[in-house]
């Protein structure tokens, strides 16, 4: 084996073994935070509604009256295992919470991510190459503007304008009630789900659906693209290699791309990289505003019902998630860079 290849192997095993102390960091966080939260979880959630006897009853069936290290080695081993849980107030299990509302959430947060991707990086490349012109003050105010403003206000505008206004786009719900009547959800991945069952009318009110909340969230996720992609090409637009390529004739446009623009994707993947995992902890503003039926919409119903058991699990899924997100970022830059490996 070359050397090089040797050296990507070594890094790539490095990062995951990291990957596991880390994730075995943030699983105690999780249980240690739970755990500080003052009374019996089983109390917070059903105190009221069940008599003492019941609650001890349950209590004791969830561990909760075992010692803190065994509860600690239940958690870890349901955590490896993929068994979390089940919710106090409405007994479903984190698992299907995860597959139900999780995909809800994934599928709003690729269709985002592709936005800002659309969005903020050709703005980001035009602003670093005509630096200081009309073309890099607009990209520049328009990304401060978009970042900045909240995604609340950003939603209520868009529902008000093509919903309200306009009548062009549903407001709220992944979907209307007769195709969530009928739409068969074999992956809960609505857009899947719908183009493998041929319903052509399902996908259209799928899309619709989907356009407003992924719009409103991939524009803010833009506004950090457009600066990171900005910043990047003003400095690889002043390397040697960039005067050289223009010295040797060739196009300015495949200068711009293939020379500047490919040396400064490695901060823009990592970056970018970092705000999808975000978006896989859930878009709760976004979730809550068009009233998605996602996982950030499902862990506030649950933190307002005190359900710490459901809490737990979809924060500790949350965690795992970015670590991956994480490890995955770190391999892509390898291949993307290869010093990253020395």
């Amino acid at each position: 084996m070359s050397r090089q290849g040797s050296s990507l192997r070594t890094y790539l095993l490095t990062r995951v073994a990291l990957a596991v102390p880390t994730v075995l960091i943030l699983l105690t966080m999780v249980f240690l935070l739970m755990r500080v939260a003052p009374g019996n979880p089983i109390q917070a959630a059903l105190g009221g509604h069940v008599s003492q006897k019941q609650i001890a009853i349950r209590s004791h069936r969830a561990g909760y009256d075992r010692p803190i290290l065994e509860q600690y080695g239940d958690y870890l081993k349901g955590a490896v295992t993929g068994h979390l849980g089940t919710t106090l107030t409405d007994h479903r299990t984190i698992g299907n919470i995860i597959v139900e509302n999780g995909s809800a959430t994934l599928e709003l947060a690729i269709a985002a991510f592709a936005i800002a991707l659309a969005v903020g990086i050709p703005i980001g490349i035009s602003a670093g190459r005509w630096r200081d012109t009309p073309v890099d003050i607009g990209g520049r105010l328009f990304g401060i503007v978009i970042y900045a403003a909240p995604v609340f206000f950003t939603g209520f505008l868009a529902q008000l304008l093509f919903g309200t206004a306009l009548g062009w786009l549903p407001t709220s719900g992944r979907v209307g009630p007769i195709t969530e009547f009928e739409l068969s959800k074999p992956t809960h991945f609505y857009l899947i789900d719908s183009l493998v069952t041929g319903n052509w009318s399902a996908f259209s009110d799928v899309v619709l659906h989907l356009i407003l909340p992924a719009l409103t969230l991939g524009l803010l996720i833009s506004g950090v693209i457009i600066r990171l992609v900005r910043v990047n090409m003003l400095q690889t637009m002043k390397g040697d290699y960039v005067e050289a390529a223009r010295a040797r004739g060739i196009r300015e446009r495949r200068v711009v791309i293939h020379h500047a623009f490919r040396n400064a994707l490695v901060p823009v993947v990592t970056v970018a990289g970092l705000q999808f995992a975000t978006l896989l902890g859930g878009a709760i503003l976004t979730e809550q505003t068009f009233n998605w039926p996602g996982i950030g919409a499902e862990l506030v119903r649950y933190l307002n019902n005190r359900d710490y058991i459901a809490v737990q699990g979809i924060v500790t899924v949350f965690a795992i998630a970015v670590v991956v997100v994480s490890v995955l970022i770190d391999i892509i830059n390898a291949f993307v860079d290869p010093r990253v490996r020395y």
